[in-house]
């Protein structure tokens, strides 16, 4: 390693304890979608004593954090971002504390070599992955216009850069029928359950002519209010989820159909609306994942890859279709542990899992470096990122 990359690789050792203690106050504070105030804050505290300019609130969101390092010059603007939101009953079971703690840790340690170094160094703070899109929010609001590049980490059960994830889209549907005595008058009633029960129905019958990959699953969330009232009312949350953004488009008129043929089977009146999350699909930087995988080669991190790759959605697919951009995947856990579980957020507190973070602090500011001093690399990406859009 060059002597930047070795200083920044001490800096984030010597910051190692304030990581982890970060980590571990944004774990034991969970915090929702657009509700991370107290990991914003944090965060943006910690960025504002080391000299970093800082906004929070930033495209309109009160938790978004734009901070820019203070040396600026000429050359690659250079984002590395982080995201602090968790999930609901069970906490930060996606690992969210460690993506924080770890972009963090990369930009301190930056910041300490900044000087010496052209272009741009910026902190991300973006809210809301978890569903609330902040991600988008902040490219409409033109927070990622003329970045260069941009980059994060995930804590997984394997270690692997390249891996892209599906275009999702959110729906709800919501059924109206005709409340009646169950058993004194059912005929009088119009059944809005039955109508969510023959939509999923539906859905089971088309989900074996679904390309590889394709993903449509829901949950009910209102079913009725008791058993002897045939339910005027029922309701249902589901993501339709593809490859690519067109097939998730056509999936989705095809899960309408479905709706609209349970609606005419059971006489209810459906409501359909597209609502809360809808992310484009991934598209890593092959150039740039490289000289990431080789700082974590260096770093003594091999690449992990599961035997059979499964893919999940992120708002980071929007930003890698207006950016080049990578979202790499650290191990924090055994493969067979599930994201989203019991089981990886106490991973995500582990020591493995604070390894993993300081592995990815260090691999961040390490590739920051190569786009700063590597002018053949930052071509390479560029044309890369162009033809990935033609």
């Amino acid at each position: 390693m060059n002597t930047w990359k070795e200083a920044v690789c001490a800096r984030v050792d010597v910051l190692a304890p304030r990581l982890i203690a970060m980590s571990q106050e944004i774990y034991d504070h969970p915090e929702l979608k657009f509700e991370e105030r107290r990991a914003s804050r944090l965060l943006a505290e910690e960025l504002r004593r080391a000299g970093f300019s800082v906004e929070l609130g930033v495209g309109g969101l009160e938790t978004a954090i734009r901070a820019a390092h203070p040396a600026v010059q000429t050359g690659p603007r250079v984002a590395i971002l982080a995201e602090y939101d968790a999930l609901p009953e069970i906490g930060h079971a996606c690992g969210h504390n460690l993506i924080a703690t770890s972009a963090c840790g990369a930009c301190l340690a930056l910041g300490g070599i900044k000087a010496d170094l052209r272009g741009t160094l910026l902190f991300m703070g973006t809210p809301a992955e978890e569903g609330g899109g902040g991600k988008v929010t902040m490219i409409e609001a033109g927070l990622f216009r003329e970045l260069d590049a941009a980059m994060m980490f995930h804590p997984a059960s394997y270690t692997v850069v390249d891996r892209g994830s599906l275009a999702i889209t959110e729906v709800v549907i919501e059924f109206f029928g005709k409340a009646a005595h169950a058993a004194e008058s059912p005929d009088k009633g119009i059944n809005a359950l039955d109508a969510v029960i023959q939509t999923y129905n539906a859905v089971n019958a088309l989900r074996q002519h679904l390309k590889d990959g394709a993903r449509i699953h829901g949950i009910i969330t209102d079913g009725g209010a008791k058993p002897n009232i045939v339910p005027d009312h029922a309701a249902a949350n589901f993501y339709v989820r593809a490859l690519e953004s067109d097939y998730r488009d056509e999936l989705l008129d095809k899960f309408r159909r479905c709706a609209e043929g349970a609606a005419l089977a059971t006489g209810a009146t459906l409501f359909f609306k597209t609502a809360g999350h809808a992310y484009r699909a991934m598209k890593p930087n092959g150039p740039l994942g490289a000289a990431f995988a080789a700082n974590l080669a260096a770093l003594g991190e091999p690449q992990s890859p599961p035997k059979h790759r499964s893919m999940g959605s992120t708002d980071m697919g929007d930003v890698s279709q207006v950016v080049p951009a990578i979202h790499a995947y650290i191990a924090i856990c055994d493969q067979g542990v599930a994201s989203h579980s019991r089981e990886f957020a106490q991973a995500s507190v582990s020591e493995r899992g604070h390894r993993a973070m300081l592995l990815a602090a260090k691999a961040l500011a390490m590739t920051a470096i190569d786009l700063y001093t590597d002018q053949d690399l930052v071509l390479e990406m560029t044309k890369a990122f162009a033809a990935e859009r033609s």
